[in-house]
């Protein structure tokens, strides 16, 4: 081989070396950018979740990631959200935020709606003002759009409910469900909860009792506002029961506190008691027109199967330790009777 072969070849060889080097590099610029745009953490750790809202578009959903500080690179986001098309399929709902998560595996659960629901416990909710700021606390929709659905005649009524028993629809539990959901799709939802736990068995125990399962979760409601402790839930279930089949006032103090309006009350007395309600069950006989709070589960099955006792009146004991003293008759419940008055003047509680 010649000097000039040699030296032509040990050019080409150079050549092929830059070429390889500039595509390489290239390669290498273009898988960076991938890598940037695509794979590389993004998502900090200043939110827990992304709330889209319902109707919101791709420049609110930016406006909003910049608002709360969610990426580190914002340009790297939008530039994988134009390639992958998020601007066309923004979809609302409460989404998980994860520390390290990249652009496209935010963008692709945006797109797929994949939301994580919310967990809603309710229970010994009194009015449904209170439940409507509970809901409109976790759920997206404002306290007065649950309030609208829950004064809607023409929807409570298709379900057999009215303005004053609606609320013994809602079976107190733990449910998931998204952050977006409507309140009628929520009703809608509550409705089949509903129907689902009043089962053949627990629809026969009502019937024994002549009750509707209406009635008894506002018996229920009673029985869960007196009972500190569950297990004497199905005394108490009893006693009042007594009093129903006997055509007895219910004579109930929380009913009264209801009908009063103020939860603050520790002894129930005098003006309390004048009060004109169909929730003052010293003055009107039955029960009251719906549940007085949102029972537990346990107190409803408290109703359902009562304790077969004989006892027509109740008293706190006078140890104040959350439980009752029992009574068959008037004088074993006036000694009962005397002995908490006495322990609450002791104690200087006299409202």
């Amino acid at each position: 081989m010649t000097e000039v072969e040699k030296k032509n070849m040990s050019t080409g060889k150079k050549a092929a070396i830059v070429i390889a080097l500039v595509v390489i590099l290239i390669a290498g610029y273009f898988a960076l950018n991938i890598y940037r745009l695509y794979f590389a953490p993004n998502v900090t750790e200043n939110q827990k979740y992304l709330y889209i809202k319902t109707g919101s578009s791709y420049d609110d959903l930016v406006a909003e990631i910049k608002k709360k500080d969610l990426l580190k690179s914002m340009s790297s986001f939008t530039a994988a959200a134009g390639k992958m098309n998020l601007a066309t399929t923004v979809k609302p709902g409460r989404y998980r935020l994860k520390k390290g998560m990249t652009n496209r595996t935010l963008i692709n659960m945006i797109k797929a709606g994949n939301q994580d629901p919310v967990k809603l416990k309710f229970h010994n909710i009194r009015k449904k003002e209170n439940f409507a700021a509970y809901l409109a606390s976790n759920l997206e929709a404002d306290s007065l759009s649950f309030i609208k659905v829950l004064d809607s005649t023409a929807l409570i009524s298709k379900y057999g409910f009215n303005q004053d028993n609606v609320y013994a629809m809602f079976i107190p539990n733990t449910y998931e469900m998204y952050w977006n959901i409507s309140p009628v799709d929520f009703f809608e939802r509550m409705h089949k909860e509903y129907e689902k736990f009043w089962t053949a068995d627990r629809k026969q125990k009502a019937a024994s009792l002549n009750l509707s399962p209406a009635q008894v979760y506002t018996l229920a409601s009673i029985v869960d506002a007196e009972a500190l402790y569950d297990k004497e839930m199905p005394i108490i279930a009893g006693l009042y029961l007594n009093r129903l089949n006997k055509g007895i006032l219910l004579q109930a103090d929380p009913t009264v506190i209801f009908a009063n309006d103020d939860f603050t009350v520790k002894r129930v007395t005098g003006k309390l008691l004048r009060v004109q309600s169909l929730y003052n069950t010293y003055k009107y006989a039955g029960l009251p027109p719906g549940p007085i709070m949102m029972p537990s589960i346990n107190a409803i099955d408290a109703v359902l199967n009562r304790d077969n006792n004989n006892y027509i009146y109740m008293c706190a004991k006078e140890d104040f330790s959350g439980y009752h003293n029992f009574a068959e008759t008037k004088a074993e419940h006036e000694i009962n009777a005397k002995k908490y008055r006495e322990a609450l003047n002791k104690r200087n509680i006299f409202k």
